[in-house]
């Protein structure tokens, strides 16, 4: 047979099943670190909106447009326009962790501003690593029917999936630099105080730990793929 796993229970899904369980286990912490801290309202009752606004302004950086985005935690910063969204739980919230969320998102809009490395690479990357995730099954699948475990189109998807690996390597420095930032410009500002700091650390830890998840997991199932489909075909 061309191909003895897959079809059936192999081994290697334990890869998968570890890559899934800290994956879970990282977004449960988030979640229930945030709603703890969330119930904490800071000593200056600024809101996330506040306090990005007020973090960009002490950076030198008037050209980012604040706006409130729906969801719970979907905060992002986008540099092709230049915008701060901010969710539904930390766009008006006065907590700690709302105002910790939005400064880390300021992070992102500074690195920026300075061209911080590792947030270009990371932008440079983004379509190959969309592409690569898209077309890596699909390549491997035909690779399976036309030419077996090892051929050519496996090869190729691999090669694809491993540039959204990539992606999730290089986010990690961006993730940790920007909550690093967002301490320090919340502490010198005084927008939260050395009683207040640490709680807001705990919140920026337990969200980057959901990239380190996200990272160990692609690693994982690329491993998978390397053992499955990355040698010479089977007869």
């Amino acid at each position: 047979m061309p191909y003895r796993y897959g079809y059936y229970w192999d081994p290697t899904y334990i890869l998968v099943l570890i890559g899934a369980v800290i994956s879970l286990i990282a977004s449960a912490r988030v979640k229930s670190t945030f709603n703890k801290y969330s119930k904490m309202r800071s000593r200056t009752n600024m809101t996330g909106a506040q306090a990005a606004q007020r973090v960009l302004n002490s950076a030198g950086i008037y050209d980012v447009r604040i706006q409130h985005v729906a969801g719970s935690l979907t905060d992002h910063y986008n540099p092709k326009n230049k915008t701060l969204n901010l969710s539904d739980s930390v766009y008006g919230s006065t907590s700690v962790a709302a105002i910790g969320v939005a400064a880390h998102e300021c992070g992102h809009a500074i690195q920026h501003q300075q061209g911080y490395s590792p947030l270009s690479i990371r932008s440079a990357l983004v379509p190959a690593a969309n592409f690569g995730s898209a077309a890596a099954w699909p390549l491997i699948i035909l690779g399976i029917i036309f030419g077996g475990a090892g051929s050519i189109f496996c090869q190729i998807g691999i090669l694809f999936f491993s540039a959204a690996v990539l992606f999730q390597l290089v986010t990690l420095p961006v993730e940790f630099n920007a909550s690093s930032r967002a301490v320090h410009m919340l502490g010198n500002i005084g927008i939260l105080s050395d009683q207040e700091l640490p709680y807001t650390k705990k919140v920026l830890k337990a969200a980057a730990l959901t990239y380190v998840a996200g990272a160990a997991a692609a690693i994982l199932q690329l491993l998978r793929l390397l053992f499955l489909f990355g040698g010479r075909s089977r007869d």
